[in-house]
């Protein structure tokens, strides 16, 4: 039932949303060099890779391997910038929840080598398909404010926030159902509790 839901929903997205991600492909395009979409590999169901697909909101550069973003980042775009706070930069995400290698609601698909810190119990987190939102993922809306306030966003990201995010995502994947992803996402479009 899940996937006939996200197979819809997502097709239905696609369709509506369809002037909206025309106009701001073409302010990606005009505004910042690069390619319109960030495509990076994600870790997937049963830890499958895939190549997750969202609005590009960085400008392009080479040299960069970090895996997080805080507020403030210099590597943000104007256009980006407001595709984050509206998490418009999302929205390419519905082709990956049409094909079939993520789903409207779970955990967040981490970038590979996350998921090798999943031990025991935790390694059920692999069993779900990832998500464009979550439970984790209303939490931590502001995440990147946290992490701007931090000395070193990167070691809090790793002790704090990915093991409460891991707690959270587990929890999930017990208690899932339809009626709580359609809460989730009426969550996430109305920024408020489920």
């Amino acid at each position: 039932m899940k996937r006939v839901f996200d197979f819809l929903v997502s097709l239905v997205g696609l369709f509506l949303f369809s002037p909206l991600l025309v106009l701001l492909s073409l302010l990606i395009k005009f505004t910042s060099k690069g390619t319109i979409f960030f495509i990076q590999e994600r870790v997937g169901e049963n830890g499958v890779f895939f190549k997750m697909i969202k609005f590009r909101s960085m400008q392009v550069i080479q040299d960069s391997d970090s895996t997080i973003s805080v507020k403030g980042d210099m590597r943000v775009t104007k256009v980006g910038s407001f595709l984050r706070r509206y998490k418009l930069d999302e929205l390419p995400e519905l082709w990956n929840v049409l094909v079939g290698d993520m789903s409207l609601v779970g955990p967040r698909p981490d970038v590979p080598g996350y998921a090798d810190f999943l031990r025991g119990e935790d390694r059920n987190i692999l069993k779900l398909k990832p998500g464009i939102t979550g439970p984790a993922s209303l939490k931590y809306a502001n995440e990147e404010e946290i992490l701007a306030r931090q000395e070193n966003p990167k070691e809090y990201n790793d002790v704090i926030i990915y093991p409460d995010k891991v707690r959270i995502n587990l929890d999930y994947y017990y208690q899932s159902n339809l009626w709580i992803d359609i809460k989730i996402i009426f969550a996430t479009i109305f920024r408020t509790s489920y």
